[in-house]
């Protein structure tokens, strides 16, 4: 758990990455608080609340006397989520910066896809994350 942000704010970000990269598929039955408490040894209050979160957002719903079930459709939900989030974040200042040095949108592009090849391992100079080329 990172000390930083609240922990009750990281069980419904692990709980929303799970339901993002299908691991916890729609229908599915969610862990419980006690579960998510037991595993994180955390207070269930604090587990109940960052499931909580996810209900008020429609991402999991209740079944009375079975638990928690991920909601129909929360997938696409959190991506769209992400995508705008990842939008406002990162690309808006990215495009900013990219008009303040001049940059056109294919300088740009090329810049992405020339640095995006580095994300693998290797940087555009050759160097890979050891340091060699």
């Amino acid at each position: 758990m990172d000390e930083g942000r609240p922990i009750f704010v990281q069980i419904a970000e692990r709980l929303e990455n799970a339901i993002i990269d299908g691991s916890l598929a729609e229908g599915a039955q969610a862990p419980s608080t006690t579960e998510l408490a037991a595993f994180h040894r955390i207070n269930p209050a604090t587990a109940a609340k960052g499931v909580n979160q996810l209900v008020a957002d429609g991402i999991l719903h209740k079944r009375r006397g079975i638990g928690m079930f991920v909601s129909e459709g929360a997938r696409g939900q959190l991506r769209e989520r992400r995508r705008n989030a990842f939008a406002e974040q990162f690309v808006v200042p990215l495009v900013l910066e990219a008009r303040k040095l001049g940059l056109d949108a294919d300088e740009l592009k090329n810049m992405i896809d020339k640095w995006g090849q580095g994300a693998a391992g290797t940087d555009p100079a050759g160097i890979t994350q050891e340091g060699k080329r």
